[in-house]
């Protein structure tokens, strides 16, 4: 996966802005105000490239059993967010699933209001 793929497939989904609260390093993909993915500008281009996402507690640690390329998240809770490493054995179709699942984790933690709004936004 590229960082193009990564920036294009986030920006895809439903009512997703993207934001530098951090730095100019730190990218971050938010749906109703609420952060869903993030990851260094500068690790792509360093090659090295991770993104963090959200994740259900009890997935997100048969994930890290299951998967080098995917640890506790880096400067986030270690509960509810993993690391994924970019181009580790953790195929692009998976990541899109992950990132995904985080999404999902979000969108369904909005209030009604804000979920409404996003619905009547097509």
């Amino acid at each position: 996966m590229n960082l193009e793929i990564f920036y294009e497939y986030c920006l895809s989904k439903k009512s997703v802005t993207e934001h530098f609260p951090f730095d100019k390093d730190t990218l971050v993909f938010k749906v109703g105000g609420k952060m869903f993915a993030l990851s260094s500008l500068n690790q792509w281009e360093e090659g090295k490239p991770s993104v963090n996402l959200k994740c259900d507690p009890e997935y997100a640690q048969e994930l890290r059993a299951n998967y080098e390329g995917i640890k506790p998240a880096f400067h986030m809770s270690k509960v509810h967010w993993n690391t994924i490493v970019i181009n580790s054995e953790v195929s692009d179709k998976f990541i899109k699933e992950l990132i995904d699942d985080s999404y999902n984790l979000i969108f369904k933690s909005l209030t009604k209001k804000i979920k409404d709004e996003i619905g009547s936004l097509s």
